[in-house]
C-alpha cells in the first residue's frame, strides 16, 4: 500500500483531528462532572448532533444500506420505528431528565439518578443497573471495535489483528484524554461528516444511473417487489422492526446527552436539530441501498464485492463513483459512525465503574483529580476487555448487539419514563420493573424466539406492569421524594411556558 494513497491520507488527517480535539478538551476537564458529563455545558447544537452520532454506529452506513440493497424498501420499517422512538424520547424524556438529575443529587449517571430519585439506601438499584450497563456495553464496545477493524482491513488490505488495534487506538486515545467534552465535540464533527456522506452519495448514484425515472425503472425491472413495503413481512415482523424505537428510552449513552445539556431551555431546539439530522441520515442510507440496486444491475461487472457482502454497497459506490480524495472523506464517515458510538460506550462504562462502584463503595471522599484519573484508567480497562472479545470476530457474543439494545430498552426504558412523569413511583417498583424487563428479554430470546417477536416488546410491557404493581406495595414515596419531584417538574414546566 502506497503512503500516497488518498484514502489513507484522508483517514490519517481525520484521526489526527479527532485526537487533537481530545487534547483540547483535556484543558476543560477539571473534575469528575467535567469528565463524565462535560460539566453540563453542552449547547443545543452539540447536544443534538452528539445524541445522534452516539446512537448511529456503522450500521447506518453499512447494515441499513445493505439490507435495503438486498430486500428493497420493506427493510425501512426499522428506520421509521427509530425516528418515532427518538422523537418521543426527546419530547417526553430529554427535558425532564435534565432537571430531575440535577434536583436528585446532581446525578452524573443513570444508576446515580435511580439511587437518589428513590432514596435507595440499600444501593441495590445502583449495583443492578451498573452491572447491566457494564455487561451489555462491553459487548457493544467489542462490536464497534470489530466494525472498525473490518473497515481498516478491507480498505487497506492489512491483517485483522493489525486493523483491530489501528481502528480502536484513536477512539481510546481521545476518550481517555478528553472525556465527555472530547466525545461530544468529536461526535459533532462525526455527525456532520455522516450527513454529508449520506446526502451526497445517493444524489451521485442517481446521476450515474441516468436520473430519477431511469433509476426507478431499473429498480422495477430488477424486481418490482423492491417497492413493496410489506414484501415478505408479517404483522409481527413489522411490529418487531418498529419496536426498535422503544429502545431509545433506556439507552444510557443517549440519555447522558440529555443530562449534559447546559439548560432545559436548550432541549426543544436540540430536538429539532437532532430529528432533522436523523431523518436526513436514515433517508440517505435507505436511498444508497435502494439506488445501488439500479447501479449494480446496470454494471454487473462491478458488483463482485457487493454480491459477496451486501453491506459493502456504500463502500463500493464511494470507491467507484468518486474521486479518490472524496472517496476517502466518504469512507471516513463510516469510521466516524463507528468511533462516535464506541467512544460514548467506553465513557458510559468508565462512568459506571468510577461513580457507581469506586466512589460509591470504596473511596467516598476521593478527590476530583483522583476520580478523573480513575475514570481514565477505567476507559483503558474496558477497551482492553472489548479488544480481547473482538480478537475473535466470529465470537457469538457479537451477535448480541440487538439483544443488548432490547436489554437496555426493556430494563431501563419504562423506569426512566415513569420516574419522570409519576411521583408515586417507588424503589420497589423501579427494582421490580428493571428485573422483570431484563429477565423477560433473556428468557424470550432463548425460549420464545420462534414467535418472531422482538424481545423488547414483552420486556417493555412486563417492566411497565412491574413498576405499576410493585410501586403500590410497601412504603409510599417520602415527602422529600415528592418535594424534589414537584420542584423539578415546576422548573421543567416554567421553561416551556
Amino acid at each position: 500500500m502506497s503512503v500516497s494513497n488518498p484514502t489513507l491520507i484522508t483517514f490519517v488527517i481525520y484521526i489526527a483531528a479527532m485526537v487533537l480535539i481530545g487534547f483540547y478538551a483535556y484543558r476543560s476537564t477539571n473534575n469528575l462532572s467535567d469528565y463524565i458529563l462535560g460539566g453540563r455545558s453542552l449547547g443545543s447544537f452539540v447536544t443534538a448532533l452528539s445524541a445522534g452520532a452516539s446512537d448511529m454506529s456503522g450500521w447506518l452506513l453499512m447494515g441499513l444500506p445493505g439490507a435495503v440493497y438486498l430486500s428493497g424498501l420493506s427493510e425501512s420499517w426499522i428506520a421509521i420505528g427509530l425516528i418515532v422512538g427518538a422523537y418521543l424520547n426527546w419530547l417526553l424524556v430529554a427535558g425532564r431528565l435534565r432537571v430531575q438529575t440535577e434536583h436528585n443529587g446532581n446525578a452524573l449517571t443513570l444508576p446515580d439518578y435511580f439511587t437518589n430519585r428513590f432514596e435507595d439506601n440499600s444501593r441495590i438499584l445502583r449495583i443492578f443497573s451498573a452491572v447491566v450497563i457494564l455487561v451489555f456495553f462491553t459487548i457493544y464496545c467489542a462490536s464497534g471495535i470489530v466494525a472498525g477493524a473490518r473497515l481498516f482491513e478491507s480498505t487497506f488490505g492489512i491483517s485483522y489483528e493489525t486493523a483491530l488495534w489501528a481502528g480502536a487506538a484513536a477512539t481510546i486515545c481521545y476518550t481517555f484524554v478528553g472525556g465527555f467534552l472530547a466525545v461530544s465535540w468529536t461526535d459533532t464533527v462525526q455527525a456532520s461528516l455522516m450527513i454529508f456522506a449520506l446526502i451526497l452519495t445517493p444524489i451521485i448514484v442517481m446521476m450515474a444511473t441516468g436520473g430519477v425515472d431511469p433509476t426507478f425503472m431499473a429498480i422495477e425491472m430488477k424486481d418490482a417487489s423492491n417497492f413493496d413495503m410489506l414484501k415478505g413481512a408479517s404483522f409481527i415482523g413489522v411490529i418487531s422492526l418498529l419496536a426498535w424505537g422503544l429502545g431509545y428510552f433506556g439507552q444510557p449513552h443517549i440519555l447522558a446527552r440529555f443530562m449534559a445539556a447546559d439548560s432545559v431551555k436548550s432541549i426543544p431546539n436540540a430536538r429539532r436539530i437532532s430529528m432533522a439530522w436523523m431523518i436526513f441520515c436514515l433517508a440517505g442510507a435507505v436511498a444508497v441501498g435502494f439506488f445501488g440496486i439500479a447501479y449494480f444491475s446496470a454494471h454487473p461487472e462491478q458488483a463482485g464485492a457487493v454480491a459477496e457482502n451486501h453491506e459493502r454497497v456504500f463502500i463500493e459506490l464511494a470507491k467507484i463513483l468518486f474521486n479518490p480524495w472524496i472517496a476517502g472523506v466518504l469512507l471516513s464517515a463510516i469510521l466516524a459512525a463507528v468511533m462516535s458510538t464506541l467512544s460514548c460506550q467506553l465513557l458510559v462504562c468508565s462512568s459506571a465503574l468510577t461513580e457507581d462502584f469506586y466512589k460509591a463503595f470504596f473511596r467516598k471522599n476521593a478527590s476530583q483529580l483522583e476520580l478523573v484519573w480513575v475514570g481514565r484508567a477505567m476507559v483503558l480497562l474496558v477497551a482492553v476487555i472489548a479488544i480481547a472479545i473482538a480478537a475473535d470476530p466470529e465470537s457469538k457474543v457479537l451477535g448480541l448487539v440487538s439483544y443488548a439494545w432490547a436489554g437496555f430498552g426493556a430494563a431501563f426504558g419504562p423506569v426512566v419514563i415513569l420516574s419522570l412523569i409519576w411521583k408515586g413511583m417507588t424503589r420497589n417498583g423501579a427494582l421490580a420493573g428493571m428485573i422483570l424487563g431484563a429477565v423477560t428479554v433473556v428468557l424470550w430470546k432463548n425460549f420464545f424466539g420462534w414467535t418472531g417477536l422482538y424481545e423488547i416488546v414483552p420486556g417493555f410491557i412486563l417492566c411497565t406492569l412491574g413498576i405499576l404493581i410493585f410501586s403500590r406495595i410497601g412504603n409510599a414515596p417520602s415527602a422529600a421524594m415528592i418535594k424534589r419531584f414537584d420542584e423539578a417538574e415546576k422548573e421543567y414546566q416554567d421553561a416551556h411556558v
